[in-house]
């Protein structure tokens, strides 16, 4: 063999290529959109990534979950592109993943926001994506030393310079279209024409950036409920002063942490007394109490808080878990595997919960059933505890399924209060780069069964795939129905799961597959400055998933 060529695997078949061919053309895919970037030891590599070294490389395909995050983040970058190169005179935020995309609501604008046309100014912006999308405009990715990436960025808003300042490492990967630079935070496709099927969508006060032209148009009062919690936590963020990655690691660096700590706090605090007056306002007419939410989301530390708060207010909450109404093992559904498919609504016993739901909110007594997990069966009837609701009581019910209509429909709707939990992140890494809510859930839920569970990070990352179809079935869904939704997110938090979540990444061997998510997280866990959960109250969400709780669970 040369030295000037190297031997490859593509689909089982050794090639034989010169040194720094690039990944598309040992793919063959360079005129195949649906092949978006190249795997190479479990890790995602750009398509324009030149080879060395013998390797193996695997397609990735813009369908797939790698393929679609890769696209997504190209998509982003050309965004930005357009409104620094087009719309110079506009600022948008990049905000909260809504619609099958981002939502970017507008900041200022060479006219007051109240009599900007939202509409004619998405159709201008999506005219000129589209034109970006035509032109195919080639990316660019080089290492930079940081004081050089430093002059190339200063064009900037300023997170990205910020997130400079405690940057790790002696080098920055930036991406540029022509004299347009940022940081790149993963691998990304090679041109423009890649992000086929873009398109820009008028919401609100500013726009959603749709990934995918088969979604159907965003209703106006769609995602109302996630939209005004995006608000509300925007506004926190402001007051505390900690909008971005760069934003935190200064205050930690700056030894305020601990104030932004015990401010963030106060803030999930005061939003719990404010769902517990809520409650008590109308408790003449309330009995039941749903939360619901997804995986990781702090559900059981929020009931347990809200409780607390209850009580204060004069309402006696009576918790009843939706788990002891589970079938028997034998005779729940299955996936198309073959397994159990354990966030199936099926595998409740919904006509026993809804004869005993109304049976309570008459102020009836009722024999209330329990599960044996071990053996995956109903304890005996002889064994079930009487429940009965007393005038000043209110029956609490928490899990996944706690929103859907075929739970509490039988309920008059006067009579039950609905709440929503979920880690709606609001912290961004820079102008373009928002960080994943589901990425944040499921680093607190890689600590959390690591510690506790026994059950390694490659095993939980694994699984995640499953339990994130189940939520897009059976809760995502319903979120929108709730009266109240609480964000359990918490600014600083990544920074803490950093401390524990570091090493347990470390533990994913190479060959496993789980290793392309982990060598993902580990990446983004990268730019933030560790923080020792000393100053953690013992009774915050994030003692849930790190230990030291006051709470018992």
């Amino acid at each position: 063999m040369s030295r000037e060529s190297i031997n490859i695997v593509v689909n089982n078949e050794v090639l034989n290529v010169p040194i720094k061919t690039l990944v598309v053309q040992a793919l063959g895919a360079e005129d195949n959109l649906d092949i978006v970037g190249g795997l190479i030891s479990n890790e995602i590599v750009s398509l324009h990534t030149p080879l060395s070294v013998p390797v193996s490389i695997s397609p990735i395909t813009r369908n797939s979950r790698e393929g679609r995050q890769l696209v997504n983040r190209t998509s982003t970058i050309l965004l930005e592109y357009v409104l620094a190169t087009k719309f110079k005179d506009y600022f948008f935020q990049l905000g909260q993943a809504m619609g099958q995309g981002y939502y970017y609501a507008l900041r200022s604008a060479p006219k007051p926001l109240e009599e900007v046309d939202y509409k004619e100014l998405s159709q201008k912006i999506n005219e000129a994506l589209q034109k970006a999308i035509e032109d195919d405009l080639q990316f660019h990715s080089k290492l930079y030393n940081v004081e050089t990436a430093c002059v190339l960025l200063k064009d900037h808003q300023g997170s990205m310079l910020r997130l400079l300042e405690t940057w790790p490492y002696a080098q920055v990967l930036l991406a540029n279209i022509g004299h347009f630079y940022v940081i790149q935070h993963g691998p990304i496709a090679p041109s423009s024409k890649y992000c086929c099927g873009l398109r820009i969508l008028p919401y609100e006060q500013g726009f959603i950036l749709q990934f995918s032209g088969k979604q159907p148009n965003v209703a106006p009062n769609a995602h109302r409920r996630l939209l005004d919690t995006y608000r509300e936590n925007r506004s926190w963020n402001e007051m505390i002063g900690v909008s971005s990655v760069g934003d935190l690691n200064e205050s930690v660096l700056s030894g305020h942490i601990s104030e932004v700590i015990r401010v963030q706090e106060g803030l999930h605090e005061k939003k719990i007394i404010e769902i517990a007056d809520l409650i008590a306002k109308g408790r003449e007419k309330l009995r039941l109490i749903c939360i619901a939410g997804p995986s990781s989301s702090g559900k059981t530390t929020f009931l347990k808080r809200l409780s607390v708060q209850l009580r204060v207010a004069g309402v006696d909450p009576v918790p009843i878990s939706l788990d002891d109404y589970y079938r028997n093992r034998d005779d729940r559904p299955r996936d198309a595997q073959g397994n159990i498919d354990f966030e199936a609504l099926e595998c409740l016993d919904i006509p026993l919960l809804t004869e005993h739901l109304q049976a309570l909110v008459r102020g009836e007594r009722i024999l209330e059933p329990h599960y044996d997990f071990k053996k995956g069966v109903r304890v005996p009837p002889e064994k079930f505890t009487p429940l009965q609701l007393a005038p000043n009581q209110v029956l609490l019910i928490e899990g996944i399924h706690g929103l859907n209509p075929a739970i509490t429909e039988s309920v008059p709707q006067e009579a039950r209060f609905r709440i929503f939990v979920s880690a709606l992140t609001q912290l961004t890494v820079d102008e373009h780069t928002r960080i994943s809510t589901s990425n944040t859930r499921l680093l607190r839920r890689i600590v959390r069964d690591r510690r506790y569970r026994g059950t390694s990070a490659a095993d939980t990352i694994e699984r995640w795939p499953s339990v994130r179809r189940g939520e897009q079935r059976n809760i995502f869904p319903f979120q929108e129905h709730c009266d109240v939704m609480f964000n359990s997110s918490l600014i600083y938090e990544t920074a803490i799961l950093k401390t524990f979540a570091w090493r347990y990444l470390l533990e994913v061997p190479r060959t496993h597959p789980s290793r392309i998510t982990a060598q993902s997280l580990l990446r983004f866990l990268d730019m933030f400055v560790p923080i020792f959960p000393d100053d953690i109250p013992s009774n915050s969400i994030l003692r849930e998933f790190i230990g030291g709780s006051n709470f018992a669970y």
